[in-house]
């Protein structure tokens, strides 16, 4: 059973459209099940209707005709129970329903299952056999496991508007929603431009060179021309892109030289190989490294060596690509969107990315961020084939795109824009002014920051300080450990930038989901083992350089250094970090350097902290709340996977509950307090944690000046009451909605998304 399963679910992937994997779906199960009789029927979305939508043993002509209405027949009375039924003669019982038209007479066994995804049911699957007889135990678990594995293609295709062609509905839809991730924040609209890539490197066969000279002359032309382009690439964005962001396409040129890729095609072609099938077999080698490491942010890495990759072989190939036409207000769209597809769009004309794969952590989104454009990134059902032209609108707040936008809809988004552009000048007056509530409550709004380009925009947005420094971000990009001079040059660019302002540096904070290249950790529960503090800890050689660099990186600066320990569980964990960095301190000093001694804190991210706060609070010099991993560890979700995101809410009760202790404890002992994770950068979790007591807020760079304008703009006291209120709350859906109520009463409301209020 296991070997057809597969088989059937195989099949009707690899199907070239939905129509043709409904019946795929009929047809298999039937003959897998030896039964006379398959059916699909599909619950049309918004009318109260089953569609008879595909079948192998009644009347085919009624196929993709006939309906039966919601609460007639045992067809609707499976999807009301959301369960099997399984009936030896269907005709005894109540709620049979006789649809002759479709020639089910003469079958008595019914079996029919279910199909259900994310709780909402999407049709039924039938069998059905003209002896009367229970389909047995193993027919019935049969169909029910191909129902929940079938549940997701059905989905998707509803999710594009497949489904809409099989109810004659008008096709393509008015208004598509395609969700995905939200790559980089904004609003867009404009029109679809698919990109496809010029090449493949599948199609390259292994060969052997006719003539080394030659095929290494032609691969150095290459090469030439390719530098070339990143060249003039790297000049046409030169005025729209911070330096610090210019300075990935030296990463891209720098893969060219001859201790990179080029120099590893080159030896392979004097091994005997033409050129072309020496690149494909060294870039695919690369890419290999890097889609097996567990970081989201180096596997982004791969795509990077692959478009690199593309564009030789498109030069060895002299291949010519056809002229696109850009409108001025292009939505670029592609299977997966590379930096290379930016080169041909003229300045200005680049309203949005819309990529079907990819992540946040991207070059393109990174580039996206620093260019102010909004992108969706991993947009699975993304119909690339529909949208070349197509009239498209990308929300990069929510993740989500919508094709054939009505007139309505783009009005309304249109109106989000101009409302956003408005603000934005608003807001940048407020730029030079402190973050002060109208009676008078001061509230620090520090960054968090992990790459060069940060700097420019953190400080650009009125930041006071960084909350959160991600001294990762260099170890992960390395193939081996930053020296300590290494280390120190990278954190004294950051601290001379925010001079005099403090900077918090948090400890390495690597497993889980940040794994280093060449200091691989692999566990079968990464989140719950050898990672953060746990790993330095172990190793002190790496705490002590880390340390030290951080240390010598503040020499001679007014600045405070704030050194900040992650995932800290006990206080044992405390004390031995703690001497870990006096003994650096001392031996900085001694070495001749004028340093003061820093301020040291722990992140508060597992539930043991929260209940240790107030022993914690003694220990330290400040406590940080990392509410993201708390929120976590608290609701044990995981986030960034798409089956229980939904579960992940920060304004939950428990939630908000522990952050109140955690801040009730730091006060008690006189401690600071601070909070690092994104609901810092939320309207609703900005006011709450105000209202905590929370001296220090740190966010992404983006969310500080609305954040900024939002407490400036209300009294502490009245969040006192809001709390008060929350903290009574049962659900975080009352929660949230309690807290946008409150914001629009109080004049807010430019902060509240009508997200829900769109299709």
């Amino acid at each position: 059973m296991l070997v057809l399963l597969r088989q059937i679910v195989q099949d009707v992937g690899a199907a070239p459209t939905f129509g043709e994997a409904l019946r795929l779906i009929v047809r298999e199960v039937r003959a897998a099940l030896n039964t006379e009789v398959c059916s699909v029927y599909l619950k049309a979305p918004g009318r109260n209707q089953y569609l008879f939508a595909a079948n192998e043993g009644l009347n085919p002509e009624l196929v993709g005709r006939a309906t039966l209405e919601d609460g007639a027949g045992l067809v609707s009375l499976v999807g009301r129970r959301a369960e099997p039924i399984n009936l030896e003669d269907a005709s005894l019982h109540p709620r049979y329903f006789h649809m002759p038209e479709i020639g089910e007479e003469p079958f008595n066994a019914f079996l029919g299952v279910p199909i259900i995804h994310h709780r909402q049911v999407l049709g039924v699957l039938v069998v059905q056999h003209r002896e009367k007889r229970r389909f047995d135990e193993s027919e019935e678990a049969f169909l029910v496991t191909l129902s929940a594995q079938l549940a997701a293609v059905i989905a998707r295709a509803e999710a594009v508007g497949e489904m809409d062609s099989l109810f004659d509905a008008d096709y393509p839809k008015e208004n598509l929603k395609i969700p995905g991730l939200a790559g980089a924040p904004g609003v867009a609209l404009g029109v679809g431009v698919v990109m496809h890539p010029t090449t493949s490197l599948d199609s390259v066969r292994d060969a052997p060179a006719e003539n080394l000279t030659v095929e290494l002359m032609t691969f150095d032309r290459a090469v030439a021309t390719v530098r070339g382009d990143l060249r003039r690439i790297s000049e046409q964005f030169a005025q729209s892109l911070p330096r610090e962001e210019l300075a990935l396409f030296d990463a891209y040129l720098h893969m060219l030289d001859d201790d990179a890729i080029a120099g590893d095609v080159r030896q392979r072609i004097r091994r005997g190989e033409w050129a072309q099938g020496a690149l494909k077999n060294v870039i695919r080698e690369h890419v290999r490294r890097f889609q097996q490491m567990e970081d989201t942010y180096l596997r982004e890495r791969g795509t990077d060596v692959e478009d690199l990759g593309l564009r030789v072989l498109a030069c060895l190939q002299d291949i010519r690509t056809h002229k696109v036409h850009f409108p001025k207000d292009t939505i670029l769209v592609g299977e997966e969107i590379t930096f290379s597809m930016l080169t041909g769009i003229p300045a200005g004309q680049l309203r949005g990315l819309v990529s079907k794969r990819g992540a946040v952590n991207s070059h393109v989104a990174i580039l996206a961020h620093a260019l102010g454009v909004p992108a969706v990134m991993g947009a699975v059902d993304l119909p690339l084939h529909q949208l070349d032209g197509e009239a498209l609108i990308v929300d990069g707040h929510y993740g989500e795109v919508y094709a054939n936008p009505s007139a309505k809809l783009k009005a309304e988004y249109q109106a989000v824009i101009d409302e956003e552009v408005e603000f934005a000048e608003e807001l940048d007056e407020l730029r030079n002014l402190p973050c002060v509530t109208l009676d008078g409550w001061r509230v620090l709004l520090w960054v968090n920051i992990g790459l060069p380009g940060d700097i420019s925009r953190s400080l650009d947005r009125g930041a006071e300080g960084i909350g959160l420094f991600r001294t990762e971000v260099p170890f992960m990009t390395q193939d081996r450990f930053p020296s300590e001079e290494e280390q120190r040059s990278l954190y004294r660019e950051h601290m001379e930038a925010f001079e005099p302002r403090p900077v918090t540096m948090r400890t390495l904070d690597i497993g889980g989901d940040k794994a280093l290249p060449y200091f691989p950790i692999s566990e079968d529960n990464p989140f719950l083992g050898w990672r953060g503090i746990r790993v330095t800890l172990d190793h002190p050689e790496i705490f002590l350089v880390q340390a030290r660099a951080m240390l010598r990186a503040n020499s001679g600066l007014q600045g405070v250094l704030r050194i900040m320990l992650p995932m800290i569980s006990s206080m044992f964990e405390v004390e031995e970090a703690k001497k870990l960095v006096q003994q650096a301190y001392r031996e900085v000093v001694e070495e001749g350097f004028k340093v003061k001694a820093p301020l040291i804190g722990v992140m508060v991210e597992v539930p043991s902290a929260v209940y240790q706060a107030r022993e914690l609070a003694r220990q330290v010099d400040f406590l940080a709340v990392g509410s993201n991993d708390l929120t976590q560890y608290m609701l044990a979700v995981d986030r960034n996977n798409p089956r229980v995101a939904e579960l992940y809410r920060d304004v939950h009760p428990a939630v908000l509950r522990a952050l109140r202790e955690v801040a009730r404890h730091a006060h008690a002992e006189k401690t600071d307090v601070g909070i690092c994770g994104e609901l810092a950068g939320t309207p609703a979790g900005a006011v709450l944690l105000m209202a905590m007591g929370y001296q220090v807020l740190s966010m992404n760079a983006t969310n500080l000046p609305k954040v900024k304008w939002l407490l400036r703009s209300i009294k502490r006291a009245a969040a006192r009451r809001m709390l008060a209120r929350v903290l009574r709350m049962e659900t975080a859906e009352e929660i949230h909605r309690y807290m946008e109520g409150e914001l629009i009463a109080a004049g807010l409301g430019r902060l509240v998304p009508s997200h829900h209020e769109k299709p």
